[in-house]
């Protein structure tokens, strides 16, 4: 699990740095920014506890739990973020990044869909991993 976090990590890492050199081209910029900053922040996140793991008191089956649930929760923090800058989308979760721009309902719903389950998954994440510092 140790390994597989830190390279995880660094793949968003990386699609964090690229993401940053597209933010001119994307349709909503300000979106692309934020798409960068989730890269770039949950990248050494991933990191992080890659490299903590060896503190962790978790049954397997949670490891692996705790270990999807962060996957999917930063790279869908990513993804979503990412599709907005392109599509010109997230008005329901982010009108602040998403401004006066417009996307088809279809495209709003794959972002809105991203960012809303990305939230309990980070939570549930971040419980496990108390948990099993803390035991």
């Amino acid at each position: 699990m140790q390994e597989l976090l830190v390279v995880l990590g660094l793949v968003l890492f990386l699609l964090g740095l690229i993401t940053g050199l597209a933010v001119p081209a994307s349709k909503n910029p300000r979106m692309g920014v934020a798409s960068h900053l989730q890269g770039m922040t949950n990248g050494p996140f991933l990191m992080l506890v890659g490299l903590l793991w060896p503190l962790m008191n978790l049954p397997h089956v949670w490891g692996v739990v705790t270990v999807a649930l962060l996957a999917y929760g930063t790279y869908a923090n990513w993804l979503a973020t990412q599709l907005g800058a392109l599509w010109g989308a997230g008005r329901r979760f982010a009108p602040a990044a998403t401004g006066d721009h417009r996307a088809s309902a279809g495209k709003e719903r794959v972002v809105d869909f991203l960012l809303a389950s990305l939230a309990p998954a980070m939570i549930g994440a971040t419980v496990l991993l108390i948990i099993g510092v803390v035991r």
